[in-house]
């Protein structure tokens, strides 16, 4: 009987720590985080590469909506150039939400929309994983999605 109890304490204690917490981010991190996701769309319209380099993770990895993966820093800094070069206009990203993985990791979900004068908008939605890292916030993954049709 002392066995059982023990074993039931133990899993009383430890069964909370393996479920799943979703949190919510703190005021600090929501301003750091949209500060770092308005920088990426910054740096993008402008083909900021100083401040790409700055705002990304070295071992970044990228999914575009053409299917094309991007890993590492170099080939996601010039898969970006060239998408922005072929396919200019305002982007704008607008975060529909956060969701703290931990205190250091994080995933945004965005809706993203590049606008072109000469053509219709493009409508797409981005997910990025943003870690802190030395008190930074950065990019570390970016996927791109294009809505199903309706």
């Amino acid at each position: 009987m002392r066995t059982f109890c023990v074993i039931l304490l133990i899993n009383l204690w430890t069964t909370p720590a393996l479920h799943a917490q979703f949190t919510l981010p703190n005021p600090r991190q929501q301003d750091a985080i949209q500060s770092l996701i308005n920088n990426y769309s910054k740096a993008r319209e402008n083909r900021d590469t100083t401040l790409l380099k700055h705002i990304l993770t070295n071992d970044i990895d990228q999914l575009v909506s053409t299917g094309e993966w991007r890993s590492g820093i170099t080939a996601a800094v010039q898969g970006m150039l060239k998408s922005s070069a072929t396919s200019p206009g305002t982007r704008t990203l607008n975060i529909e939400k956060i969701r703290m993985i931990s205190a250091k990791c994080a995933l945004v979900d965005c809706r993203y929309e590049i606008q072109n004068s000469d053509t219709a908008a493009r409508r797409m939605w981005s997910t990025f994983l943003v870690v802190l890292d030395k008190n930074a916030w950065k990019i570390t993954a970016i996927r791109n999605m294009l809505p199903a049709p309706q």
